[in-house]
């Protein structure tokens, strides 16, 4: 149901030309919805919205949030879904949306959502535009409309729905574009959704994914639930099974399918549970796997893998030349250490932490950033400890700074340039020692590439340059030689090739260099502007098939950005930690790179690593947690020593964290009692407490509708003793209580996580 917020509308966000709407502060906007309008079908959920789109000249199509209630036909609704956007560069509102039944009890939702447009923002949005106005003209960077759904209470009859109050148009306002409710009976289908993956490497099987929603009142149990896929062109080769999805709970089923529709049909999908056989049909699914191409829109297409999805870890290493400077300031002044020759240049408005003044007093006035270049040598790199101590801490795939800002690679990118860590420093091929000790010594561990794609300081990318924002703090990547910033003389950029063009000569090159030569399974191409990424992506794609990849541009993208909420993120996302303005904190508090500022203390523990993973993978998410070695390939011990203890704790319960999925009824709990986040896979359901459960009479209460029936096995997870323990369930639908009977002694046997096991009959 499409709920009419005509009579909320408080804001214009759509325009025709600068000026004509003030969606925010800075009289910005939104160009005109490119498709019909009133109404929108979201792509990925199949949910069908009431959607305003342009409504001319003076007239608002859109809502702020400032504490708005809206009416509901009263009934018994499964989902509640939001097209929504934030109005302030760079910030991501977050405030409850509460939902109130006809029985006077309430649930909270909390809405999260990022800018309707960032610097050069990949594309993550619902609804993509190709542009915004800005109050004097254009800026051809993407703009954005988000997508999240709340699942509802079950059993529970809707009659409201109260907005939020976000009405600070400095912090950030949230813009409510539409509410629709999914409503169902029974067992229902609520999308079908074509991939751009398939079951098996090299396989024609594509992967499917069916949405299945159950606001009936029982339980699908036993996984004789069989689902498939018919239509003109194409047959169901592997059906996907249901094997545990109970009332007001979400699952998405992959069905595996051969053969192309040759564009948009009409489809069914077959739902078959022994007795009865029910058929859902779908309009315009096209089914087939693309040839890539250089239009964006296909390129779009393009997801993350499985192993990606399910690998749920990984370790990020930023280590060049700028790891002999390691030095970032300490808290609360710290920036990026990695970004010293960028600040050192001198930046006044943003060098917070006085980069300026400590390059003067440490190196003097005439030293230059490629000075480095020698102190870089790699003399204690031990590649194969390296990957040792990444499997070791339970990370299934690395990724490596190959070439950052500066420059300077760490691999052989040939005649296109000998800035590289094979003609300076350590005269070794860094990257290829790491690859080639992973292969040998870790074969199980995907191995991943991190490229910048502008240079600061190159000559040739001069006419490329680029400055973040409109600010006299803004970051950016000007191109031409560095100015020392105490003598005036311009510093050197030792290695460089002259090049005729640095996106065609240099970026491509390198870029292929990476894929080809050295086999990448993640390309991470970092900050945007002028780039060869479409041409690239799309010839990579299809000479290997690749399922993974990371590349800027003004649309596309593997990997989204954390959503963080108490609802999980029906779509994948992945998060860096390792500094300020990511969703979590890395190993110091801000950088990336090596800080030797940085005090031990200040070092994130082995605790803190466990409650970000389960908080990320709870919410469908990926952990990229980031280590910067010295200069000479050492370690941080601290680091290596808490590593290796979360990965011990990783390692004993992987069967909570790899290769499970979140749950759509919620994905934590939080409040006054202690934190608890829930994963599952198809044949088991955990529950992940990040502080130590409290035991009131031998049990632990789990406020939750868990999926739990008669015949269940549950247990506490990798600790001996905790096999077949008593639980029962008291209340019904959104007020159950799971209570499960267990000794303290065996609480006392666990550390970082507690961690119950529900074991499917």
């Amino acid at each position: 149901m499409a709920l009419d917020l005509g009579s909320f509308y408080n804001n214009k966000a759509f325009g025709t030309y600068p000026g004509e709407a003030a969606f925010d502060a800075l009289n910005q906007s939104y160009p005109s919805p490119g498709f019909g309008v009133p109404y929108y079908t979201s792509k990925d959920t199949e949910i069908l919205y009431s959607f305003p789109g342009y409504t001319g000249p003076d007239r608002p199509d859109n809502v702020i949030c400032s504490n708005q209630t809206i009416p509901v036909p009263p009934g018994s609704y499964f989902s509640a879904s939001f097209l929504a956007a934030a109005d302030v560069d760079q910030a991501t509102v977050t405030a409850d949306v509460v939902f109130t039944y006809a029985d006077n009890t309430t649930s909270l939702y909390e809405l999260r959502v990022l800018n309707f447009y960032e610097f050069l923002t990949i594309n993550r949005g619902e609804i993509v535009f190709p542009s915004r106005f800005t109050s004097n003209g254009s800026n051809f960077n993407t703009s954005h409309i988000f997508e999240r759904t709340s699942a509802l209470s079950v059993g529970k009859k809707l009659v409201s729905i109260t907005l939020p109050t976000t009405t600070n148009a400095t912090a950030g306002r949230q813009h409510i574009f539409a509410i629709s409710l999914w409503q169902g009976a029974s067992l229902g289908v609520q999308s079908v959704r074509p991939t751009q993956k398939w079951l098996e490497s090299g396989s024609s099987t594509q992967v499917v994914e069916v949405t299945v929603n159950n606001a009936g009142t029982e339980c699908v149990t036993g996984g004789e639930t069989v689902l498939s896929l018919e239509g003109p062109g194409f047959r169901t080769v592997t059906s996907g099974r249901l094997r545990r999805l109970c009332p007001g709970d979400q699952k998405v089923v992959t069905i595996g399918v051969q053969g192309s529709s040759d564009g948009p049909v009409s489809a069914e999908v077959v739902i078959d549970d022994v007795k009865s056989q029910t058929r859902v049909p779908f309009e315009a699914v096209s089914i087939g796997l693309t040839e890539w191409t250089t239009d964006l829109d296909n390129l779009a297409l393009h997801e993350s893998p499985d192993w990606f999805n399910d690998g749920k870890f990984g370790i990020f290493i930023h280590w060049g030349p700028y790891s002999v400077t390691g030095w970032g300031n300490s808290s609360p002044y710290e920036s990026y250490a990695e970004w010293f020759w960028w600040y050192s240049t001198h930046h006044p408005e943003a060098d917070k932490s006085d980069f300026y003044d400590y390059r003067l007093r440490t190196y003097g006035p005439d030293w230059v950033y490629d000075d480095t270049f020698p102190d870089f040598n790699a003399s204690k790199f031990d590649p194969k400890m390296w990957v040792d101590l990444f499997a070791e801490a339970g990370a299934k795939y690395f990724v490596f700074t190959s070439k950052h800002h500066d420059g300077f690679a760490l691999f052989d990118s040939g005649a296109v340039s000998n800035r590289t860590s094979l003609h300076y420093g350590p005269k070794r091929d860094l990257l290829g020692e790491l690859f080639e000790a992973a292969k040998t010594y870790q074969p199980a561990l995907k191995r991943g590439t991190y490229f910048s794609l502008p240079e600061w300081f190159n000559p040739a990318w001069e006419k490329y340059g680029l400055t973040q924002f409109d600010r006299a703090s803004s970051t950016s990547w000007t191109g031409g030689l560095a100015t020392n910033p105490y003598t005036g003389a311009k510093e050197p950029y030792t290695g460089y090739v002259p090049v005729d063009d640095f996106v065609a000569d240099l970026m491509l090159p390198q870029m292929e260099t990476l894929a080809y030569t050295y086999g990448t399974d993640i390309m991470w191409c970092d900050t945007g502007a002028a780039n060869a990424t479409a041409d690239f992506a799309a010839r990579w794609w299809n000479a290997t098939r690749a399922q993974a990849a990371r590349w800027p541009s003004t649309r596309g993208a593997a990997w989204r950005r954390r959503p963080t909420s108490t609802r999980p993120s029906t779509r994948p996302f992945r998060a860096r930690s390792g500094a300020s303005g990511s969703p979590t904190r890395g190993w110091t508090p801000y950088s990336y790179g090596y800080n030797r500022a940085t005090p031990d203390a200040a070092v994130m523990n082995a605790s803190t690593i466990v409650r970000i993973l389960v908080d990320m993978v709870a919410k469908n998410g990926n952990l990229l947690l980031d280590i910067g070695p010295r200069a000479d390939g050492s370690l941080v011990q601290a680091e290596v020593d808490n590593l290796r203890e979360a990965g011990r704790w990783i390692h004993a319960h992987g069967e909570a964290i790899f290769n499970t999925t979140y749950w759509f009824v919620q994905s934590e709990i939080g409040g006054e009692g202690p934190a608890v986040r829930f994963t599952q896979t198809e044949s088991a359901f955990y529950i992940l407490f990040l502080e130590r459960p409290p035991v009131s009479e031998g049990v632990v209460k789990v406020p939750a509708p868990v999926p739990i029936l008669r015949g269940d096995q549950v247990s506490f997870l990798a600790v001996a003793g905790g096999d077949s323990l008593p639980w029962s369930v008291a209340g019904d639908g959104s007020d159950s209580v799971l209570s499960i009977r267990v000794e303290e002694n065996l609480l006392d046997s666990e550390e970082f996580c507690w961690v119950f096991k529900v074991a499917y009959a």
